[in-house]
């Protein structure tokens, strides 16, 4: 079959790599001049079951609410007339309870699992180097009543068959020396051994490489413009560069699918919500942290990418809006400067911000409507990097009429 993937992020590329590998023929559509340009090239790098919980709890309605008049808050909402972001954010706020949040967290631990092991699979089948990192991740607390709390909490993911286990800082330190000069900044962790991290960006361009080595047609600078219609199947996607034809299309586009599919009748639940990233150099600098990390109280994330650090913070509900200023990044550069202030040249950092394309439940969407070739694999959210290999073998099992491995209740389309 011939198979069009629309989006060559971190969903669409691995899309299009298992579709391959299934025997499929595939055209695999961007319209950046390389893969990974957008929301897949400054993202936190952790690859973390270990840290899969829904975004939408019974504490997101009052961050959202702080976040009006304060600055330090993990999630901030800037209103505006956008009619999408008012309606996006009351289906959010319906998932804020304790049911939903355990439930949709439950789901979300299950897809990042099997997600982590099909991408060591793929790591494995094509030796790409990307500054993989094995060794699990700690999550830091800077109160006991913090960390006592939090433990708890992991009770959802440990029920998943996720290790998680409390570790007092003296532990923390002999699994990252990095962490030994502020251990008074932190009460203790939990450590999540099988959690890992990477560069997203790194992998994926190097697996668009071997698409193309294994007879996929890559079209990038090619931007998707309407998919044509006729009955119950999609004909034709038209791009600005003349027409993609396939036996079948996936739509990967992250926060602008529900753009392209809106004539297909559904509605995708899917919103932008901009997160911000900073990267410093090594550069010969004598205390980075070995392993990716996040500081709870902030939930600021950082990971080691060989001779950088990634350190990303924030999830602000600000609609399409890709811009940034120096005040946005004071908080977590502050943050990440007072833990690891010489792990990294700070004075040489890049800054980013990027649009997540999120669902009210946190969940990727998968399957098709009304028109029967029409595939959906989109709204990763946050955790397009650590759903990505995952959310791609299910894509093409469904294509084949296969039955997922993992469990996908909550994340398929209504036929």
């Amino acid at each position: 079959m011939r198979i069009a993937v629309l989006g060559a992020g971190v969903i669409g590329v691995t899309a299009a790599w298992e579709l391959l590998r299934d025997g499929h023929e595939v055209v695999l559509v961007d319209r950046e001049a390389e893969a990974a340009s957008f929301t897949s090239a400054g993202n936190a790098g952790l690859i973390s079951p270990g840290h899969a919980y829904a975004w939408a709890s019974p504490a997101a309605p009052g961050m959202l609410v702080r976040s009006l008049w304060r600055n330090d808050q993990a999630l901030r909402f800037k209103p505006s007339l956008d009619a999408r972001l008012w309606s996006w954010t009351l289906k959010f706020l319906g998932q804020c309870t304790e049911a939903a949040a355990a439930r949709n967290t439950a789901a979300k631990v299950g897809l990042c699992t099997y997600s982590r092991d099909r991408l060591n699979l793929i790591a494995e089948e094509t030796g790409i180097a990307f500054s993989h990192v094995t060794d699990g991740c700690l999550f830091l607390h800077r109160s006991q009543a913090a960390l006592v709390a939090a433990s708890k909490k992991a009770e959802v993911l440990r029920r998943q068959g996720v290790e998680v286990r409390t570790v007092t800082m003296a532990e923390a330190v002999a699994i990252d020396p990095a962490l030994a000069p502020i251990t008074n900044q932190f009460a203790g962790a939990l450590y999540a051994p099988g959690d890992q991290s990477g560069d997203c960006r790194t992998f994926v361009r190097a697996l668009a490489a071997k698409v193309a080595e294994a007879g996929g047609d890559v079209r990038f600078g090619t931007t998707v413009q309407a998919l044509d219609i006729s009955g119950d199947r999609v004909i034709r996607a038209v791009t600005d560069k003349g027409d993609v034809v396939a036996d079948a299309y996936m739509v990967s586009l992250g926060v602008m699918s529900p753009f392209l599919v809106k004539n297909a009748g559904l509605d995708l639940p899917i919103y932008p919500i901009k997160g911000y990233s900073l990267t410093a150099p090594v550069a010969g600098r004598n205390n980075a942290p070995r392993i990716g990390g996040i500081d709870e109280a902030n939930l600021i994330a950082y990971a080691r990418y060989d001779d950088r650090i990634r350190v990303t913070a924030t999830a602000e509900f600000a609609g399409y809006d890709t811009s940034y200023t120096e005040k946005d990044f004071r908080h977590m550069y502050a943050t990440i400067r007072s833990m690891f202030p010489d792990a990294a040249d700070w004075q040489r950092t890049e800054f980013w911000a990027g649009l997540r394309p999120m669902t009210p439940t946190g969940l990727p969407i998968f399957g098709r409507g009304r028109v029967q070739n029409l595939w959906m694999n989109t709204g990763q959210g946050h955790m397009g990097w650590t759903m990505g290999a995952g959310s791609a073998r299910i894509a093409a099992d469904l294509i084949a009429g296969r039955a997922p491995e993992v469990d996908t209740a909550g994340m398929m389309l209504p036929n």
